[in-house]
């Protein structure tokens, strides 16, 4: 308790620290600091926030409308060293007692970290930004380049420095007078090439430039850009940009605002000896593509030993060629016969780092003896070691595991069967601690798993027929073949775990991608059932409480778990030879569908399609949305199976399949995130929502628990942890709650702070319930609208440290509107810090 006071004293003392800070303490007299910057535009306010980035000053940065970085930099001295100096010679004696003190290596140190503290937050803070007349004039001249870029070419600008009510404070206002707009009247194209003038009357009506639109300068260079990517990916490969050349026809004279554009596409221009040769552009085609399959710069200048021609392709190799030529071949696009285009060229790059095979390729172009449009394509190869040898070690923690180590190895072998396909065998295991296990002995490594997986990737579709008509080469298909195995022990009931799947990838755009997992086989066998009641210590309790009350027990005992006395307990009421009251009958019989489903053994034999819709552009792209459907269902072909073998049931009419039912149930789940960027680029409000749901039928009255849903965590509503959500308004009495049916929306406002921190704030709304199912609570079922009043809230802030390649969260999340209360006494219940929960997490939730 001390050590929390103590920490929240430092923090109101820092906080203390730097609202007493004056914001204009480094304003020496006769300057300014800017505190607003205003923009009219004929002589209304404008938030363009183009025209408001073209500024030389901006007013330095706020975080809830107060200056935090400006006065985190007032916290710094101007010369450290010489107020270190001064406190150490203000008072003759404090020298010599500090050096009988410590020693005057570490008075040394004592200044070196005054410098460095001071230097810290002077780069952590903002220096104030002081309004400068030249900084100011420029930006009126860049104002009005920049509204004669949008076609206002008579726009008129001028600033006015207006002083605040505060001390050494002012905003300046920029007006801009921009005129009527200039139009484009006529265009005039001329294109001297024959073959470029084909190439652009094909897709002219695509063109940026079009009469009648508002001159802008930004359509320009769009054409610019559309036209060398259209002619460099139609056969011109010497194409050049500068080739181009727009002019514009600027009357002053008659004010119709009106303006005569000519485009002109000039001919390619060569030097020839000591001149500047034109020549006409010319489409450029392929006449032959060699392949080097194992080019390194020792063995570039041998003679290629071993060569093969497959489908016009040559392949050459310096030994033994060990690919499949197929196998090469299927990753390039630059086809002999083909016309040359940059895309071939990109596309094949993309795939041939796809196979994971070979080093970044190289791919040159060259005239073919003297012909001015034939090309040979030359691509070296450089292959990748044969074996690959992997190790990792992470440290893990979940809701189960307080602390762990996690470590793994994996050997990849590449080119398995020479057609580029690569062979992983990894191997993993953890160590771990948690206080939650029945294993009672005081030891701290008391939880474990291994496991094995075993995963062959093709790069291509692995199928019995030719599927390149459906899916062609250009959409990256690849396929997917693993076997896995994992041993839990004290982790839950203990498990074993055997996996295998058949999964196909192929992505047909830049933003859409497919994933089909033909056959998912997992089953789950429990080792430990035993252990149920020293795990889920909620189920326990529960029946504990029933015991007493219903005098099964003396009410200071307790049900022995080891003896198996909670199993008979069970029993005796379920059967009716020991009479309860109908609430006690029920708790019990809720308590053993509970353990019956959790200790059961599952068998899932599933396939799933999923689609994934993404338009961002770029990794800094924030302003952009991604969609993601899925569709699993599971069983059918089992049922099947079932049906015509004539397989045996259990005592609860299911099929059983190597002596364990079998699950079937359709699952489908949609999820959307939209990013938009606001404040000039630099806050972000994102946005996320989530629709599931999983629908047992045929041989399954319930979801299985690896396919449920659960609320709560650093990703979801982080104002409850894992699994303690929901579902509906239960009040979460379960230790792992779960359910067949979630929903839930989430936005957050992500800003700057000052340096590489970062900050949020947050609410997530959503919940859990169970549906088409065996669970007979009503608390914990959705009845249609109604039991959308059991959305729970949270709200919270966060921080978060950017690294550059990952961003290290933490947040604070408060119960704002829990539903596990009843109606009309939901909100702000638990709001406060006491009840807050805490989540460390990697990268943000979405």
């Amino acid at each position: 308790m001390k050590s929390v006071l103590a920490k929240i004293s430092l923090f109101i003392i820092i906080l203390t620290l730097i609202s007493a800070c004056n914001s204009i303490k480094r304003v020496k007299d006769g300057e300014l600091l800017l505190v607003k910057n205003h923009l009219i535009v004929n002589d209304e306010k404008s938030n363009d926030l183009d025209a408001l980035s073209q500024m030389y000053q901006k007013p330095n940065s706020r975080f809830l409308n107060y200056p935090l970085r400006l006065n985190i930099y007032n916290l710094a001295g101007e010369n450290p060293d010489s107020v270190f100096n001064a406190w150490i010679n203000k008072n003759p004696k404090r020298y010599d007692r500090l050096k009988r003190r410590y020693s005057k290596k570490q008075i040394r140190e004592m200044a070196n970290y005054k410098r460095g503290f001071n230097n810290w937050l002077k780069k952590t803070g903002e220096a104030p930004v002081i309004i400068d007349s030249i900084k100011t004039r420029k930006t009126t001249k860049r104002l009005k380049v920049y509204y004669k870029n949008k076609g206002y070419f008579n726009a008129k600008t001028k600033y006015e420095i207006i002083p605040s009510d505060k001390e050494k404070r002012a905003s300046i206002k920029y007006s801009i007078n921009t005129g009527n707009p200039y139009f484009i009247d006529s265009l005039d194209v001329i294109v001297k090439s024959p073959d470029l003038d084909s190439i652009y009357n094909l897709s002219k009506d695509k063109s940026f430039l079009k009469v009648g639109n508002q001159f802008n300068t930004s359509d320009f260079y769009n054409e610019r850009e559309r036209l060398t990517v259209l002619f460099r990916n139609s056969g011109i490969y010497n194409f050049q940009l500068n080739s181009i050349k727009p002019t514009v026809g600027l009357d002053t004279i008659n004010k119709d605002y009106k303006l005569a554009v000519e485009l002109k596409v000039n001919n390619l221009q060569v030097r020839e000896n000591d001149s500047i040769v034109e020549k006409e552009y010319k489409v450029h085609k392929i006449k032959k593509v060699n392949i080097y399959t194992d080019y390194t710069y020792e063995n570039s200048q041998k003679t290629y030993v071993d060569s093969v021609t497959y489908k016009n392709f040559t392949i050459y190799s310096n030994d033994k060629l060990r690919f499949r030529p197929k196998a090469i071949t299927n990753a390039i696009f630059i086809n002999p016969g083909e016309i040359y285009r940059d895309n071939d060229r990109t596309l094949t790059y993309k795939h041939i780092s796809n196979l994971r095979t070979f080093k970044y390729p190289n791919i040159q172009y060259q005239y073919e003896n003297d012909s001015l449009t034939d090309l040979t394509t030359n691509i070296y190869l450089t292959p990748l070691k044969k074996f690959s040898l992997g190790f990792d070690i992470d440290i893990t923690h979940s809701n189960i595991q307080d602390y762990g180590f996690s470590f793994s190895t994996s050997l990849i072998s590449r080119n398995v069967f020479r057609g580029a396909e690569t062979l992983e065998i990894s191997a993993r295991g953890t160590l771990g601690a948690s206080k939650d296990v029945a294993d009672s002995e005081d030891q701290f490594f008391n939880i474990s798993e291994i496991g094995t997986d075993i995963k062959l990737n093709f790069p291509r579709f692995f199928f019995p027929f030719n599927t390149e008509k459906i899916i062609p080469k250009y959409m990256l298909p690849t396929t997917v073949v693993s076997l896995g195995t994992s041993v839990q022990q004290n982790i839950g009931l203990d498990r074993q775990n055997f996996t295998g799947l058949i999964r196909y990838n192929w992505t047909p755009s830049k933003k859409n991608s497919f994933n089909l997992e033909l056959f998912n086989l997992q089953f789950i066998r429990n080792l430990n059932t035993s252990n149920y009641f020293n795990v889920y210590q909620s189920s326990y309790d529960r029946l504990n409480t029933v015991a007493r009350s219903s005098d099964y027990i003396d009410q200071d005992a307790s049900l022995n778990i080891a003896s198996g006395e909670t199993d008979t307990f069970i029993s005796e009421v379920v059967s009716n030879n020991y009479p309860v009251s109908p609430s006690e009958l029920s708790t019990v019989l809720s308590v053993a569908q509970r353990q019956f489903r959790l200790t059961q053994d599952n068998l899932i034999a599933s396939s799933k399609i999923n689609f994934t819709h993404n338009n961002k552009e770029s990794l800094s792209d924030n302003n952009f949305y991604q969609f993601r459907t899925e569709l699993e269902l599971a069983g059918n072909l089992l049922s099947t199976i079932a049906s015509t073998a004539n397989l045996q049931k259990n005592d609860r009419g299911k099929y059983k399949l190597f002596g364990v039912p079998y699950s079937q149930y359709v699952k489908t789940e949609f999820d959307f995130i939209k990013h938009w960027e606001l404040s000039g680029k630099r806050d972000v409000l994102a946005f996320r929502t989530f629709f599931g749901i999983a629908i047992p039928y045929g041989n399954s009255d319930n979801i299985p628990f690896a396919r449920s849903y659960f609320g709560g965590g650093s990703n979801d509503n982080r104002a409850w942890s894992a699994y303690q959500l929901g579902p509906g308004r239960s009040a979460s009495i379960l230790d792992f709650n779960e359910a067949n049916l979630k929903i839930t929306s989430n936005v957050e406002y992500r800003f700057d702070l000052f340096g590489s921190f970062k900050g949020a704030l947050f609410a997530d709304a959503g919940n859990i319930w169970n549906v088409f199912d065996d669970i007979e609570d009503e608390d914990r079922k959705f009845n249609g609208l109604e039991s959308l009043q059991d959305l729970a809230l949270g709200t919270g802030f966060g921080l978060r440290y950017d690294f550059s390649f990952f961003v290290l969260r933490f947040d604070v999340g408060f119960k704002t509107y829990d539903p596990a209360y009843d109606i009309g006494n939901r909100w702000f219940k638990d709001y406060n810090f006491g009840n807050a929960v805490y989540n460390i997490g990697i990268n943000y939730p979405f």
